[in-house]
């Protein structure tokens, strides 16, 4: 057996890793890189691997930078069934054509800009992403798939449909943690615990970092919501289309019914979110015990009598015209792509606003600008000065922290672990910790290979 890693090696985005056995090769997670728009490009557009030797693909969740590069691998040759969960499937129904559709509008945008400076190509078009969609397998947590090697899904309490991969491969055990969550997060359930696992694939995100109680970040929104109001300034926030928008309203919500804040005006500025939200309403089954109490009761569980959902691009254009107070949610979460652009670009110059981040920043995208306190950051290709308040909360994050993944690696007890999907800063040091512990651990870089006995 032969392992080998193209993606989210040192690194948080572009997951990719193959494993090779009887000469057959199986696609685990083909995701989207972000970062330095000039080198992630180059990265998207060309696949490290020959597509057309690939026998199927396993995919761990939805979000981009695992799923993203799905409509580039059909482009390149591959012609065979995705697993994926089923809300995973159904989230995907969105995302990718989403994905596609806000690539041909930058593009479009950046070329009409930038005229004089050579035609920007989309990385893929919709046609592509809806070609991709047409190859997905919906494969419930708990069924069994044995094609080549056996796999079966575990909940990885991350994002909705997200799940661990657990396979056997020529006798040995090996779990692919995909993002693993956290307990006691809203909405969805903890991760699942596998036993008997020979290696463990593990991320590593947030390796070196300890998040606060979760419970905390509704004081940290209410003090912030408060803050934007006595100055009648804006609360943008870029959100991951899925979970996190959806945590934050929730959490909005929670604290307008409590009368901790007041009931100003919210925004959520995603077309995909809307439809996300609506993924969340017909997967109940991945829901906790919590969430399912607040539908059972017929209760808001997502301010729909309260906030305001926004499709239409008109009506998108309007609120940067409206005065505060109020709060914007609008996507990509790390600021590279779609309408949050537009709103950093026409609210960052401005001191009564705030700029709140609740997601994780890959090193090189305009969000990590952001949060590294840039006083001056490009948004399509124009310096704009950062005047606006920027706030950052962790504890929304949907990965565990340094003590999760190390009482998750305790409970595992592997021979070996792969330490991926995580930068230098977060890998190296749970790397040594973990070694200190006993454990063989590799933290492979792009391209390593490695033969399993």
């Amino acid at each position: 057996m032969h392992i080998k890693f193209f993606g989210a090696t040192r690194e948080v985005t572009g997951s990719k890793f193959i494993v090779e056995t009887g000469g057959k090769k199986i696609l685990f997670e083909c995701g989207m890189f972000q970062g330095r728009r000039k080198e992630s490009e180059e990265k998207n557009r060309k696949l490290p691997f020959n597509a057309g030797e690939i026998e199927y693909m396993v995919l761990s969740h939805a979000h981009i930078d695992h799923s993203g590069s799905i409509p580039n691998l059909i482009k390149s040759g591959f012609d065979s069934e995705i697993y994926a969960t089923p809300a995973t499937v159904d989230l995907l129904n969105y995302m990718l054509l989403d994905s596609a559709h806000i690539q041909e509008r930058d593009a479009e945008y950046i070329n009409k800009k930038h005229k004089n400076e050579g035609t920007v190509e989309p990385l893929y078009r919709m046609t592509d992403a809806e070609e991709a969609l047409e190859h997905f397998s919906p494969t419930n947590y708990h069924q069994p798939i044995e094609r080549i090697i056996r796999f079966e899904y575990y909940d990885a309490g991350h994002i909705l449909g997200s799940a661990e991969v657990l396979m056997e491969v020529e006798g040995k055990r090996i779990l692919f943690t995909g993002d693993l969550g956290r307990k006691h997060l809203p909405i969805i359930r903890d991760p699942e615990v596998p036993e008997d696992v020979d290696i463990l694939i593990m991320e590593s995100t947030y390796g070196n970092r300890l998040h606060r109680d979760i419970k905390l970040a509704d004081s940290d929104v209410e003090r912030i919501v408060k803050d934007a109001v006595s100055k009648g300034g804006k609360i943008i926030i870029p959100s991951f289309a899925v979970e996190r928008a959806q945590e934050i309203v929730y959490s909005l919500n929670n604290l307008i019914e409590e009368n901790r804040i007041p009931p100003i005006p919210i925004y959520v500025d995603s077309p995909l979110t809307v439809d996300v939200t609506e993924v969340f309403m017909r997967h109940t089954e991945c829901m906790d015990e919590e969430a399912k109490d607040i539908l059972k009761e017929n209760r808001d569980i997502f301010g729909f009598h309260r906030v305001h959902y926004i499709t239409d691009v008109e009506e998108s254009k309007e609120l940067n015209h409206k005065e505060g107070p109020m709060i914007i949610i609008s996507a990509s979460g790390m600021c590279e792509h779609g309408r949050i652009l537009h709103h950093l670009k026409n609210s960052i110059e401005n001191e009564r606003n705030i700029i709140l981040i609740v997601g994780y920043q890959a090193k090189n995208t305009l969000g990590r600008k952001l949060v590294d306190g840039g006083k001056y950051v490009n948004i399509f290709g124009t310096p704009y000065q950062r005047r606006a308040k920027v706030e950052v909360l962790h504890e929304f994050s949907a990965h565990a922290d340094k003590n999760g993944l190390i009482n998750f690696a305790k409970r595992i007890s592997p021979e070996r672990i792969f330490l991926v999907h995580g930068e230098d800063s977060q890998m190296v040091p749970l790397g040594k910790t973990l070694q200190k512990m006993g454990f063989r651990v590799d933290l492979p870089e792009f391209g390593d290979g490695y033969e399993i006995h």
